[in-house]
């Protein structure tokens, strides 16, 4: 493949009155690790649901692979419009993987049933195939000895590891991360940060959503600071954390203890 895996082009996106998302020009190649950083309410979410069209953008153009995801409309009066079918997002969805702040299992399917449902009821996998897919990416998450555990029988750190590797069964293309570690507590942290360094070093298209600064210091090869709906600032790592250009994005590194500029 050649070219970027994942475009974006005035993305933008609204709820009622309240633009989030006010045109968000992003390329992503093939095997890059982009954190992105922000203050509360700055669309970092936002962006990543759009990408995995969790939520609809309100306006702008989204690409896969080189494809425009949806079909374009045009008005009598010229306007145009991007329409979406679901069946078209679900299969967006396959390749573009997601994995939120709550773990969001199923709490009456035990550890391997949870990682195994996608591969059944979106893939139509035969069960022996999922389950045997399911186990490799449990194993790969460090859970291979908790198979038959239920979610409320697991710590917080371990119920998103196992939502990472329900993501990793479906064999995503890209791999979006949203906060992955907001809801656990701080002695829970590194095991799952250890697990999506792990996924990083295999060479994955990554994009993470964190407040762990050190981390995204670490994990990317880009990084994008987002304030008020747009792209502020981007650029490596060590220039956004080590020399920022813009006032806004050096007042935030600065507010994390884990820089001093």
């Amino acid at each position: 493949m050649t070219g970027p895996i994942l475009r974006t082009m005035d993305l933008r996106k609204s709820f009622g009155e309240l633009e989030v998302l006010k045109g968000i020009d992003l390329t992503v190649e093939p095997g890059e690790r982009i954190a992105i950083i922000g203050g509360s309410g700055s669309g970092k979410s936002t962006l990543l649901r759009c990408l995995n069209f969790m939520e609809l953008p309100t306006a702008g153009r989204v690409e896969l692979d080189g494809a425009l995801i949806g079909q374009v409309q045009t008005a009598r009066d010229g306007t145009e419009r991007i329409t979406y079918a679901e069946r078209a997002l679900t299969q967006v969805r396959r390749r573009v993987g997601m994995v939120f702040q709550q773990f969001n299992l199923f709490p009456h399917m035990t550890v391997l049933q949870n990682t195994m449902e996608g591969l059944i009821t979106v893939d139509r996998m035969p069960r022996q195939q999922a389950r045997e897919r399911a186990m490799a990416e449990l194993a790969r998450v460090g859970l291979a000895e908790k198979l038959g555990a239920y979610p409320s029988q697991l710590s917080g750190g371990q119920q998103q590891r196992v939502a990472i590797a329900r993501a990793l069964a479906m064999q995503p293309e890209v791999l979006l991360f949203d906060e992955p570690t907001s809801s656990l507590d701080p002695e829970l942290v590194g095991e799952v940060l250890r697990t999506i360094h792990t996924l990083a070093e295999e060479g994955r298209t990554m994009l993470l959503v964190t407040h762990e600064l050190g981390f995204a210091y670490r994990f990317a090869t880009r990084v994008l600071y987002l304030y008020d709906g747009l792209v502020h600032e981007e650029g490596t790592a060590e220039q956004i954390f080590r020399a920022p250009q813009r006032e806004k994005t050096r007042a935030f590194i600065e507010r994390s203890s884990e820089f001093s500029l």
